[in-house]
């Protein structure tokens, strides 16, 4: 109950995951109550009159009836959905916050790999759950979705046929996405997040920033109970009346407008919800290549965007603890954070990751970004897959040199102090501006003393456990020390407090 929690904004990113979690909970229960998971055909009589007499799935039927004839029901189906949103945006910039400060490292790369399971966990529901009111614009997903089961090589059809209950349409794909959504899914999410959020959590050291009073053996914070529990439950609160202030002005996914699925007919500038985005983009972005050999056909523009894509993004994001700990030879405990300028080689490849999956993000839009900017879609198309190249490389550059300015910045701070404006003139006749130092508060981060996050492995390390760096007589060995000595180059040493030169 006395156990420390230190104070800091971005702690608050995993409390608005899980809380939005727990939004999603409450409100898919009620919404269970109203909605028939069914592909029955049915005509509708409902009170929205433009669609009365329309041929439509029970499913979209009774989607209709949540939004428009039960008490508080569309105002659920958009606290449900905003929370999704909500859901999603925490994880990720969550999951980017322990990237750049280095809290996947040991002893929580387990906590690291159950975020990252999370994350395509919660992505699939989301993806399942906007399926199933069956409205055209959901549809076209399952469609794609179909495209890219069917394309997968010596199982794809069966597969597809077992999904579906038959050929697309079929007659058992929203029973069966319901059945994954509301129990599957979530009841994983439901283990998951308490070990993820609170078990593992608790039996560690909690992670900090650098700064006055903390270090790799102590923690400064609030006390579990009563502080953490109190603000913990008011921000809980104030994430459930988000969500709701946002499902109250701000509508988003009015099926009514879209109409039932047609398999003959789409929407036009039709986009799916901002986390499949990436994927989308992949899939416009991808040439139309495909193999043919021994009388198969491997349709690559469907399986590197589909599947390559994000299996490449998902086991680096899963390997990268492991792979930064082989280059920098660090085998240390960190529950002292980083600081993102003092890392630039990991800043830079976590802009260079951002800047990926961005540009796949906005290319899910080209048809859109052509139609407002009045451009060909084939330009769109070829930007897109230039700046997939080009755009982390330069990520990383621009980024690392940013980090690297940061760094002078902070050690010019420690050198001169503060400006004050006040000028005296000395009896030489020469002006100096007072300069006053740094508070303690902002000189601690710079200053104080931290593991370092790399040692050199061209020389024997004490912090691997007395281990002896790899000789460079391999190739292998000697990309190793060429990546870490990459790595250690402009790494931040902290300086002294009585630092008087930037000069060596």
């Amino acid at each position: 109950m006395r156990k420390a929690f230190p104070d800091h904004w971005s702690f608050l990113l995993g409390e608005i995951a899980m809380y939005s979690f727990f939004v999603i909970l409450l409100t898919g229960v009620y919404l269970t109550l109203f909605f028939v998971p069914s592909m029955k055909e049915v005509v509708y009589n409902g009170s929205y009159e433009p669609l009365r007499g329309v041929r439509m799935s029970e499913a979209y039927a009774s989607t209709l009836r949540i939004s428009f004839e039960v008490r508080g029901g569309l105002l659920m189906r958009q606290i449900h959905h905003w929370a999704t949103v909500i859901f999603m945006a925490a994880i990720l910039i969550h999951l980017l916050r322990n990237f750049f400060t280095g809290a996947f490292r040991k002893p929580r790369e387990l906590n690291w790999l159950i975020g990252i399971v999370l994350f395509m966990l919660v992505m699939l529901n989301g993806l399942f759950g906007y399926s199933l009111p069956d409205d055209l614009l959901s549809g076209t997903g399952i469609r794609i979705l179909e495209g890219v089961i069917a394309s997968l090589p010596l199982v794809g059809s069966y597969l597809m046929m077992f999904l579906f209950g038959g050929e697309f349409p079929g007659t058992e794909i929203i029973p069966r996405l319901y059945v994954i959504h509301i129990l599957l899914i979530p009841g994983i999410l439901a283990a998951l997040i308490p070990l993820h959020a609170i078990v593992l959590t608790w039996r560690q050291t909690h992670t900090q920033f650098p700064g006055k009073g903390s270090s790799n053996t102590t923690v400064r914070g609030y006390p579990f109970f009563p502080v953490f529990i109190a603000k913990t439950t008011a921000f809980f609160l104030w994430v459930f009346g988000v969500a709701a202030l946002l499902a109250t002005f701000f509508q988003i996914n009015p099926i009514w407008l879209f109409g039932p699925y047609d398999p003959g007919a789409i929407s036009s500038g039709s986009q799916p919800d901002w986390y499949m985005g990436w994927l989308e983009g992949s899939l416009r972005m991808m040439p139309a290549w495909e193999i043919n050999a021994w009388g198969h056909t491997l349709p690559m523009s469907v399986l590197i965007p589909a599947l390559a894509v994000p299996g490449v993004l998902f086991t680096g994001l899963a390997a990268y603890p492991f792979v930064e700990r082989w280059v920098t030879g660090d085998h240390r405990v960190h529950h002292l954070l980083d600081r993102p300028r003092d890392v630039p080689a990991r800043t830079g490849i976590g802009v260079g990751g951002v800047v990926f999956y961005g540009v796949l993000w906005a290319a899910g839009g080209n048809d859109v970004i052509a139609d407002r900017f009045d451009v060909p879609l084939f330009w769109t198309t070829w930007f897109f897959r230039g700046a997939i190249v080009l755009g982390p490389v330069l990520g990383y550059v621009i980024a690392y040199r940013i980090c690297l300015g940061l760094q002078r910045r902070d050690l010019g701070l420690v050198q001169h102090g503060l400006e004050t404006g006040i000028i005296h003139r000395l009896p030489d006749g020469k002006y100096i501006e007072v300069e006053r130092p740094l508070p303690g508060d902002r000189l601690a981060p710079i200053t104080d003393p931290r593991p370092p996050p790399a040692v050199p492995l061209d020389e024997p390390s004490e912090a691997a456990e007395g281990e002896t760096a790899p000789a460079s007589r391999t190739r292998l060995a000697r990309v190793r020390v060429a990546l870490n000595h990459h790595f250690l180059r402009d790494l931040a040493i902290p300086p002294p407090r009585d630092h008087k030169s930037l000069d060596p």
